[in-house]
């Protein structure tokens, strides 16, 4: 017997793009939390394989767990319907693998969203929305990563999108040492 599926919620949110602020990046928080800090934690140990621990501090490696991605910078429109749209599962080309058909959550800190894309498969129902098997894309030896499935109540969730947080900065800017 399978347990039920607990609901997660998530917030968008727009704030200046980390170190592009003239561009509207979408933020995203699971539960309260920015998916960064979420992926921070899932890529710690894939990380510590391949860093060499005596090369920064902690409080270095920290920031750059938190800094290999950015919140995407999307093309706004008027409406927000590019948006509403990639994050319903219909990204475009560029920012979704042509071999899986997951699509980027989040982007490069260099402002390009392909350049290191934190990927999941996005899966919408009349009912709900899903997020699972979170990968990247130029690590395929990390596999999966141990995030999720975050399964959101679609009502809220075309909600949260329609209705996205402004923010003044970007709300890691504080842990970064930049607010």
């Amino acid at each position: 017997m399978s347990l039920p599926t607990v609901p997660h919620r998530v917030e968008f949110l727009h704030h200046p793009h980390p170190g592009l602020p003239h561009l509207t990046a979408w933020g995203i928080r699971i539960d309260g939390t920015d998916l960064r800090v979420l992926v921070a934690e899932a890529t710690r140990t894939p990380w510590s394989l391949e860093l060499d621990e005596d090369d920064d501090t902690p409080q270095e490696r920290e920031e750059f767990l938190l800094r290999q991605h950015a919140p995407l910078h999307l093309d706004d429109d008027a409406d927000g319907a590019r948006a509403r749209a990639h994050f319903l599962g219909d990204a475009p080309p560029h920012l979704r693998d042509r071999n899986t058909g997951a699509l980027c959550l989040l982007g490069c800190s260099c402002g390009i969203d392909a350049c290191w894309p934190m990927l999941a498969m996005v899966r919408a129902t009349p009912t709900q929305v899903t997020w699972s098997g979170f990968y990247q894309l130029h690590r395929p030896e990390w596999g999966a990563l141990p995030l999720g499935p975050y399964v959101f109540p679609r009502p809220a969730y075309e909600k949260a999108l329609a209705t996205p947080v402004p923010l003044a900065q970007d709300p890691l800017a504080p842990l970064l040492g930049e607010g």
